[in-house]
């Protein structure tokens, strides 16, 4: 089966997933595996015209992988994750979206 994107994790990312126990950062990697073969909306979703969102719920925590495509890459489809975080709610924080976009233009700078 063809994956329908690639994924990029920047470092923001590794060290959030190495900060959760075992188990929950097994079900976010499996999530992510996941929704790159199919469409699903409860595991990734567009929050606003250029950041995405990874969602992963487990054991009753919420977490949130926060995302772009990469629209420069000669590749046919990158997700670049810019950082993660818990949360309590459903609502994403103003903050952690603005955090997201400021990754993202460092990203296309560097790049």
């Amino acid at each position: 089966m063809e994956y329908r994107f690639d994924i990029i994790l920047l470092q923001e990312v590794d060290e959030f997933l190495d900060s959760l126990d075992d188990k929950t950062r097994e079900k976010v990697v499996y999530n992510l595996w996941k929704v790159r073969m199919i469409n699903d909306s409860e595991l990734f979703k567009k929050l606003t015209d250029e950041i995405w969102e990874f969602r992963t719920r487990y054991m009753g925590n919420q977490v949130r992988l926060l995302a772009f495509m990469d629209k420069y890459s000669k590749q046919p489809k990158i997700v670049v994750c810019t950082h993660g975080f818990a949360k309590k709610d459903w609502k994403v924080p103003k903050q952690e979206i603005d955090k997201a976009l400021k990754i993202m233009k460092t990203y296309y700078t560097e790049k």
